[in-house]
């Protein structure tokens, strides 16, 4: 009798997110198969240094549009624009709908009003920085967007 066929691991998901340390602040960094996958992720981890986005209902939706000369540049704009959006409503937001064209970003951001109880929020974001700002397709079909978030 032979062996039967070995069955291949399934691939790395490409949708994906993560923190990496940076001093007193955090760093977050989205994966995703297109540049706008990987913002959506980067979103994701914006959030989960707040809550678990796994908590957050989608009841508001909210639209935000960028634009701007490179996507580095246009991922900053993104997350900053989340920022503010939270801080000025009072939301947090857990799933993304992103387009991106043509140095150009639109954005369906769906969450709801804050609980500090349901949500127990662990930091309150000031902004998305400069430091350690990348995208970049790092293999192909596999793009990474990330930056440093001031807490």
């Amino acid at each position: 009798m032979s062996d039967p066929p070995a069955i291949p691991s399934p691939p790395a998901p490409s949708k994906r997110w993560e923190h990496f340390p940076h001093d007193a602040d955090l760093g977050i960094r989205g994966f995703g198969a297109t540049p706008a996958q990987a913002f959506e992720q980067g979103a994701l981890a914006l959030v989960a240094a707040i809550t678990d986005p796994a908590l957050v209902r989608g009841a508001e939706t909210v639209e935000i549009e960028r634009e701007a000369p490179s996507l580095d540049l246009l991922f900053l704009d993104w997350l900053n624009a989340l920022i503010f959006e939270m801080a000025e409503r009072r939301m947090i937001f857990g799933t993304f709908d992103i387009k991106i064209g043509k140095g150009r970003l639109t954005a369906r951001a769906h969450g709801e009003a804050v609980s500090r109880d349901r949500h127990a929020p662990a930091v309150e974001p000031k902004g998305a920085t400069f430091t350690e700002l990348a995208v970049a397709e790092d293999s192909p079909g596999q793009w990474r967007a990330q930056c440093v978030v001031d807490v």
